[in-house]
């Protein structure tokens, strides 16, 4: 078992708690991403033992942070919004050097890419504009079709999480189911973990395919995409300059924060 993961995943967990930012972001942050997306491909291989090594300490590390941080979470973006999202956006900030070097833009992007890039920043960032307000009241019947909703819920936010700079939770607040399956994770129905967790397995399957065969087969095309969806993110995370002056020191300082923290992952990841 890579043990190391369990810290990994409990990063990749506590940002998809935070609407906009996303686990895959980390994971290329962390130099995890395509070991991650060939560890999901190689569950139906004959090295699935080996990778089910990788998976499960991961896995664990997300169990444990979503769990274990989002009240915390939820409570620190009720009262303290604005500090929380410049902290993520300092991160997702750190993470771009990374992803400019790792798709070796200056030698391999054409005007092509930069187009495709610009439009994955557009369609990403345009999300902001969009009205969330359906999306904050709790679902408490749990009719079939509930259920049916909550699972394909499931299996869209799954995806998301995984491509970097989509944010699952920002589309479960998209499609109005955020909050339903917040409050269950905080108060464990089990009905409701269970239905959204069968989606989001399926999900991350499923979506794990594509992008190993857009890898594959449009390398650097992919990775414009990519860099275009974690620049339109910062859009989504940026909350706005806070009005008390107060407030905005500590921004600024968590802001730095999450650039460090940004620069020491991927300098200790990358280089070990």
């Amino acid at each position: 078992m890579e043990w190391k993961n369990i810290y990994r995943g409990f990063l990749m967990g506590a940002s998809d708690v935070i609407p906009g930012v996303s686990g895959g972001t980390i994971a290329l942050l962390l130099g995890i991403y395509d070991r991650l997306i060939s560890a999901i491909n190689g569950l139906f291989s004959k090295d699935w033992k080996k990778q089910l090594s990788f998976l499960i300490p991961l896995g664990l590390g997300i169990a444990i942070a979503i769990f274990s941080l989002s009240k915390l979470i939820d409570w620190l973006l009720k009262y303290y919004p604005a500090p929380v999202h410049f902290f993520f956006l300092g991160l997702i900030l750190g993470v771009l050097p990374y992803l400019f070097t790792q798709a070796k833009v200056k030698e391999t992007f054409k005007f092509n890419h930069y187009l495709i890039l610009i439009v994955g920043a557009v369609l990403i960032g345009s999300i902001n504009f969009l009205d969330l307000t359906s999306g904050q009241a709790i679902i408490e019947n749990r009719s079939t079709g509930i259920y049916v909703f909550l699972f394909f819920s499931g299996v869209l936010a799954s995806a998301a999480m995984i491509l970097p700079g989509i944010s699952g939770s920002m589309i479960l607040l998209v499609i109005g189911s955020y909050h339903t399956i917040i409050n269950a994770v905080h108060n464990l129905y089990l009905d409701v973990i269970l239905v959204t967790g069968v989606g989001i397995a399926i999900g991350i399957l499923v979506m794990s395919r594509l992008i190993a065969y857009f890898l594959e087969k449009f390398h650097t095309g992919t990775f414009a995409c990519v860099i275009g969806f974690v620049i339109g993110s910062l859009v989504i995370v940026f909350p706005g300059w806070p009005e008390s002056s107060g407030i905005v020191i500590v921004s600024v300082v968590t802001f730095a924060a999450g650039l460090f923290i940004a620069y020491v992952l991927g300098k200790v990841e990358y280089e070990s």
